[in-house]
């Protein structure tokens, strides 16, 4: 039986804070619960109304009511399966082909976004500045669809990382070259900025090129969503890189 104080437990992973505290995280609904069990992930616990519901070759789990559910979600419509997990070990970049890098991304939204993307696009890894997101934040978690079992993640200084890198960094920019003028090396680091101030002044002076997706006629909006550019530019990435 799940008592009061596991409850509160498991509520307060929500804050990440006490996911650093702890190193575990809640993962919500059947697909992305799912996902991560199949995953190299550890599971602390495994909460259900349904065991139906959990794939077939798991069986540790706890069964609880839907009123339960409620109190220890972080959800406003609870999606019958919650998990606590850990948080995998930090791991180095490893720069093979291409990554993606993320500079100072703050919306969770938009970091699960991306993180589905690069699975789509086959981007195994994506490296991100340290005041990005945090990509265990419940709703990054809940944008990744489950991609996040199948995408690494690291945390670093991004300046550091390009000032040591033999790759070469492409840069999103507003005015940057034309990205349809111009083909893709066979590896390299795509770089994408934060949503309100793109690049900042420290990575993008690290950059080799920076690129840009011309926009078409007398429109005038402003700019791209972060992840709609990151897919227009993996997708050019894949369609033209040597």
């Amino acid at each position: 039986m799940v008592g009061k104080s596991q409850i509160k437990f498991i509520k307060s992973l929500q804050l990440k804070k006490y996911r650093k505290l702890n190193g575990l995280f809640v993962a919500e609904g059947v697909k992305l619960v799912n996902e991560l069990l199949q995953a190299d992930l550890t599971p602390e616990g495994v909460y259900t109304t349904d065991p139906k519901l959990l794939i077939p070759q798991f069986s540790s789990f706890e069964v609880i009511s839907e009123s339960v559910l409620q109190k220890m979600s972080g959800l406003k419509t609870p999606n019958k399966v919650l998990a606590v997990f850990r948080i995998p070990e930090s791991k180095q970049a490893v720069l093979e082909e291409w990554t993606l890098a993320l500079d100072g991304v703050k919306d969770p939204g938009n970091l699960g976004t991306i993180i589905r993307l690069c699975d789509w696009f086959g981007i195994p890894q994506i490296i991100c500045s340290e005041d990005t997101v945090d990509c265990y934040n419940p709703k990054v978690l809940q944008a990744t669809m489950g991609s996040i079992a199948r995408v690494k993640i690291v945390y670093t200084s991004l300046a550091t990382l390009l000032k040591d890198s033999e790759h070469s960094a492409w840069g999103a920019d507003m005015h940057g070259e034309n990205i349809y003028d111009l083909r893709f090396p066979t590896s390299g680091i795509l770089v994408m900025g934060n949503e309100a101030h793109g690049i900042s002044d420290e990575v993008g002076a690290l950059l080799a090129k920076k690129v840009s997706i011309p926009q078409v006629g007398p429109s005038t909006a402003e700019s791209l969503n972060v992840a709609t550019a990151t897919a227009v530019l993996l997708s050019e990435l894949r369609r033209k890189g040597s």
